[in-house]
């Protein structure tokens, strides 16, 4: 079976025909819908999936980073948790994020409808596609947005 979008008109998201992954429609456009916003006050920003961002540009030029990682801890598999088990793995994913990559920012990703409440997440620099996509699946993920040198975060499906 071929893995090209234009050969049965479906679209590609990083590397999974829509039609093939294991995550609904509905909760991939919720995915894509999501304000994912980096930081707190004056140097905050949001990014959203396939759209340019020049703040992550002019981040990645202050650092010297050339790609991102935009990921939560929270709720894996889309599934509630408790706020004390979101608390605990968020911590985690933490540690982990704090002795791989810098900086790492404390962020969000909201629901701009309201549907879902907020999730704490991370942006952390420095973090290639395949190590994010193992962090991903390690805190039970089932989608991260991950940008490179272009600054387009792109939703990156991990099922």
């Amino acid at each position: 079976m071929s893995n090209q979008a234009g050969s049965v008109g479906l679209p590609l998201t990083e590397g999974f025909l829509l039609a093939q992954s294991e995550i609904s429609a509905d909760l991939i456009a919720a995915y894509r819908a999501t304000h994912y916003r980096v930081g707190q006050g004056a140097d905050a920003f949001t990014l959203r999936v396939d759209g340019c961002s020049e703040a992550l540009s002019r981040l990645f030029t202050a650092s010297g980073h050339q790609s991102a990682i935009f990921i939560t801890a929270y709720n894996p598999f889309s599934q509630t948790q408790s706020d004390e088990a979101n608390l605990d793995t968020h911590e985690k994913l933490r540690y982990i994020l704090s002795s791989q990559a810098s900086p790492v920012i404390e962020s969000v990703g909201a629901d701009p409808s309201g549907a879902w409440p907020e999730e704490k997440s991370f942006l952390a620099l420095g973090v290639n596609l395949e190590a994010s996509k193992i962090l991903g699946t390690q805190f039970g993920q089932n989608a991260i947005v991950w940008a490179g040198e272009d600054a387009v975060p792109r939703l990156i499906l991990l099922h």
